[in-house]
């Protein structure tokens, strides 16, 4: 799939506020610093649509980008560690849950890990309860350029392997970098094929 145009329309400080729309959703989250927002750029091949920033838990907000007038890329906030106040990030936290758990028209939610490091227990427990909800979903694991492809993988098997997949498991697993722009082709491919494929209830 080829992105022909790609352009902001909104960001929502809570579910009430997400905008109506029939249009498919692919949703981005991960940890706070896990490359999101580099991965977005990478995709749409726009260099500041989502902001890029060295401070964890940039992202606030639910950011709606219009993607060939045909789908919306939703950017979450980051389920992980941010300079907030508590009320704030359990805030955050909330509008992730709503979201994913009440919004229709999601077609894949991307959940990013980093594949620098072993297994995350945060990670880990957010993939088994997004599991256990409505919302089909795939691995993305960032940053694959910063080291061995064979030490990228290592850790993507022992991720594999940490979990039991008691409740559903990913549609499909991914490897990317923001640098070498690895992945890109197979993660549009991906979207594409899910946007023209058996109609979703």
């Amino acid at each position: 799939m080829k992105i022909k145009s790609a352009v902001f329309k909104v960001s929502a400080p809570d579910f009430p506020s997400c905008p109506a729309s029939a249009l498919p959703e692919f949703a981005f989250i991960g940890r706070s610093n896990v490359g999101k927002s580099s991965l977005i750029n990478l995709l749409t091949e726009r260099r500041d649509l989502a902001n890029v920033s060295d401070t964890p838990g940039k992202t606030k907000l639910i950011n709606f980008f219009l993607v060939n007038n045909a789908w919306h890329l939703v950017d979450l906030p980051g389920y992980g560690y941010a300079h907030v106040s508590k009320t704030e990030h359990e805030g955050f936290q909330r509008v992730i849950v709503d979201y994913l758990e009440r919004r229709d028209h999601i077609a894949c939610v991307f959940v990013l890990i980093d594949s620098r490091l072993p297994p995350q227990a945060i990670d880990r427990e957010f993939v088994d309860w997004l599991g256990g909800g409505p919302a089909p979903f795939a691995l993305v694991f960032t940053k694959a350029d910063k080291q061995s492809a064979g030490a990228t993988q290592k850790n993507i098997d022992l991720f594999l392997q940490s979990m039991t997949w008691r409740r559903a498991a990913p549609r499909k697993i991914f490897t990317t970098s923001a640098t070498t722009k690895s992945g890109r082709t197979e993660l549009l491919n991906f979207i594409g094929e899910t946007l023209t494929g058996p109609a979703r209830s």
